[in-house]
């Protein structure tokens, strides 16, 4: 048999969660205070935002978007891998999960790195792109129905250089059935299709961490228009 990705048990999770990645205690607390909601598989995964902050260290990134903020966890991560003067711009059309994230990013010393944006993400990425902003990352985890529409988004408001990643790519294992044909499964098989076809991103791969983690590299200045919102 082809070496493969080791599939994590219970035990082995847990060593990793232990001994694996470095997580600040206001990091690991919001975790633990996400999992106890109801809506806690919408978390990001510790040893995902573990390799993003990696990623933002290496890129000596200062400017992080992240469309889907939840709780904030990830903006958190992210943020406690920037300098000082870094930032954050977290989007959410909820601001009731954030608001419970807030006290931790306090508790980590980074609030001031945290830009909380209220909207629907769309809207706010077309507002981002007319007003020429550039990110060094761009974290998408928000509607999955979308993701093809963020995708061309977040390629104009990447710096050259700079890194897409997006979650749930997998989406449980789903977008390998051919029998499953939901609107999110049929979003994510054309998102991760057109990510590989794109000139403007290279080294585009889907990482089996969390629920399947995407990242590639934007190698080109960005010079298109948007395309129109579909997807």
């Amino acid at each position: 048999m082809s070496p493969r990705t080791l599939l994590l048990d219970e035990r082995l999770h847990r060593w990793l969660l232990r001994e694996g990645i470095e997580e600040h205690p206001a990091l690991r607390a919001l975790r633990e205070a996400t999992d106890r909601l109801p809506e806690a598989e919408m978390r990001s995964s510790a040893e995902q935002m573990a390799l993003l902050a990696l990623v933002l260290r290496l890129l000596h990134a200062r400017r992080v978007l992240e469309v889907g903020c939840f709780t904030g966890y990830g903006a958190l991560a992210m943020a406690l891998a920037l300098p000082e003067d870094g930032q954050v711009v977290t989007v959410d059309v909820n601001r009731h999960w954030a608001e419970l994230g807030r006290r931790y990013w306090r508790e980590a010393g980074v609030e001031a790195r945290i830009r909380f944006v209220e909207g629907e993400a769309l809207a706010v990425l077309d507002r981002l792109v007319a007003a020429g902003e550039r990110f060094d990352l761009i974290y998408l985890d928000a509607d999955k129905k979308r993701y093809p529409a963020y995708r061309e988004r977040a390629v104009l408001l990447l710096r050259p250089g700079g890194v897409l990643a997006a979650d749930n790519v997998f989406w449980n294992g789903e977008v390998a059935d051919p029998a499953v044909r939901s609107r999110q499964v049929e979003a994510l098989r054309r998102f991760v299709r057109e990510a590989r076809a794109d000139p403007r991103l290279a080294a585009v791969v889907v990482v089996p961490m969390g629920d399947g983690l995407l990242l590639a590299h934007r190698v080109e200045a960005a010079s298109s228009q948007p395309a129109s919102s579909g997807g």
